[in-house]
């Protein structure tokens, strides 16, 4: 797929936290016109119809925990292969019409995981606010801008946009660089190549539950030392109290390790649906990236010189 005429659906409108944090992926953005959407389960759907060559949406924020519309939506109702993810340190901020006091404030409104976030803030400054949804935070700054008295939860530039002010600046229960969401680049096919810092995402369904059959399952893992970075459990949606696991694996799936313990799993355990391998975000991501080629090389080396010394091998003393 070549970057002209890529098309890439976020949450839109203008100005929300999806956008910033596609943006900050200039390789992948440039070139490519960026399609704004009304919500993830819209984003997912028109990436597996081919509406948009590639979807980019928000799968677990530090804070609120996972985006569960996102996760089922990979786990459930679509096929598609996560290509990367990014990590975006989130600066919430409370924006009305300039000239808005604070206990003018009759309404607070944005995206439920943004409101989520602020919970003891708006419990403490405004108690008698009423706490609205909105599709997201940007849709939430322009309701703002045209309702004196309502206020929105959201970044600076979705404030910008629609000419509000900013009444109370990064307040969120955790703040600054605690605050991070992580976001996925999703995709119809493809595998992006090993590069040292990855991520292995299944999704797991037993099939059978009994006792220890969960731990059967992760023994697979821990038994070759794999970290598991997320475990999650969502309803199966088969019948009431049964689960399926989604897991994300520090690995790749090119690695013999990570694809040994899938096929122990898949063999002896559980169906397996694969949702991807793809490069690691966040803020040293390259710099394990780089640490992590150089240590795979310089095992590879040593491997290939002990391997070149068995009787018989290419070059051996015979």
């Amino acid at each position: 797929m070549t970057k002209s005429g890529r098309r890439i659906g976020f949450l839109g409108p203008a100005g929300t936290y999806s956008e910033q944090a596609l943006r900050s992926q200039a390789d992948l953005v440039g070139g490519a016109e960026l399609v704004p959407m009304r919500n993830f389960g819209d984003i997912l759907s028109e990436t597996q119809s081919g509406g948009v060559d590639l979807g980019f949406v928000a799968i677990e924020n530090a804070i609120e925990g996972t985006v569960n519309a996102s996760l089922d939506a990979l786990a459930f109702d679509t096929n598609l292969l996560i290509q990367r993810e990014v990590v975006l340190d989130i600066t919430m901020n409370l924006m009305a019409i300039p000239g808005t006091a604070l206990d003018e404030i009759k309404v607070v409104t944005s995206h439920p995981v943004a409101n989520a976030q602020c919970r003891e803030f708006l419990r403490q400054k405004l108690p008698l606010a009423e706490v609205v949804p909105a599709n997201s935070t940007a849709d939430a700054a322009r309701v703002a801008s045209e309702d004196p008295g309502v206020a929105a939860l959201g970044p600076s530039l979705a404030g910008e946009l629609y000419g509000l002010e900013i009444i109370a600046a990064d307040m969120a229960d955790i703040s600054g660089a605690k605050n991070q969401t992580r976001f996925l680049v999703v995709g119809s096919s493809g595998v992006p190549s090993r590069t040292g810092n990855d991520k292995t995402t299944v999704v797991m369904s037993q099939r059978e539950d009994k006792p220890g059959s969960l731990v059967q399952i992760l023994h697979e893992f821990s038994a070759r030392n794999l970290n598991l970075s997320k475990l999650t459990s969502r309803p199966a949606r088969t019948s009431l109290g049964h689960y399926c696991f989604i897991v994300d694996i520090v690995g790749h799936i090119s690695d013999d390790i990570v694809a040994n313990a899938l096929l122990n799993v898949r063999a002896k355990h559980a169906d397996v649906k694969f949702l991807g391998s793809y490069p690691a975000g966040g803020a040293m991501a390259s710099e394990v990236r780089d640490q992590n080629n150089e240590a795979w090389n310089e095992a590879q080396s040593w491997l290939a010189s002990l391997r070149s010394q068995v009787s018989g091998s290419s070059g051996s003393g015979g």
